[in-house]
């Protein structure tokens, strides 16, 4: 005999249910093809000039733990095609995987280095760079594209906060990034990950309202203690 308690608690998940099946429908660009298309051309303005910080209009609404402007990310640059590794905090909410796939058809992966973009909503905790797929000597577009979720993008320095100073193609002389917080070895995995040109992984940097890009190419400085 099924009692009130197991009634309670078929209805309960049947709700849960309802409910991330109603948040992976929604949330999406509401104008697709414009959005996509804005977003798109931000991200390639912020790639080709790395450590420059760009405006970024989310134009998405995914579940909580992925930001908004990382979702908007996921929906420019996503399709079926293109395995996603999601970071512990993302898949920790199940309606995260069930948004990306909705949304973008993607496959969601369970090692880093099968993903061809990886989100990250606790850089504290990320991976070394070099858990990622690198890429080969024929095929260096064979790796991941990190798009890491911080909390500012600010060049500056603090206390708590370390920059770097760039060069490279797409910067004049040198430019200034400092996303927060991220790994204290961030850096220095960065530099080796230069050093692995044309190999390596490439990474997006967003933060509330704004985006920044660090290639592969990009040269880092010595970052400050």
């Amino acid at each position: 005999m099924i009692g009130p308690a197991s009634t309670d608690a078929s209805a309960g998940a049947a709700t849960a249910a309802r409910m991330r099946a109603t948040a992976a429908l929604s949330g999406g660009f509401q104008a697709p093809v414009h959005d996509s298309q804005a977003v798109f051309r931000t991200i390639m303005n912020a790639l080709a000039r790395p450590g420059t910080v760009h405006d970024l209009t989310p134009r998405a609404k995914p579940p909580a733990t992925l930001s908004a402007e990382a979702g908007a990310v996921a929906l420019a640059l996503l399709d079926h095609e293109t395995p996603v590794w999601c970071d512990q905090a993302l898949a920790a909410a199940p309606a995260v995987a069930d948004w990306l796939r909705f949304n973008t058809g993607a496959p969601i992966v369970a090692a880093p280095e099968e993903a061809e973009f990886a989100f990250v909503a606790d850089p504290l905790r990320m991976p070394p760079l070099s858990s990622f797929a690198q890429g080969t000597a024929d095929y260096p577009d064979r790796s991941t594209t990190l798009v890491v979720a911080v909390e500012t993008l600010d060049a500056r320095t603090g206390a708590d906060i370390r920059g770097a100073d760039l060069r490279g193609p797409g910067i004049a002389t040198t430019a200034r990034l400092a996303p927060h917080p991220l790994p204290h070895a961030f850096w220095d995995q960065a530099r080796a990950n230069h050093a692995r040109f044309p190999r390596g992984v490439d990474l997006l940097f967003t933060a509330p309202g704004r985006i920044a890009g660090l290639p592969r190419s990009t040269r880092i400085l010595a970052p400050e203690a």
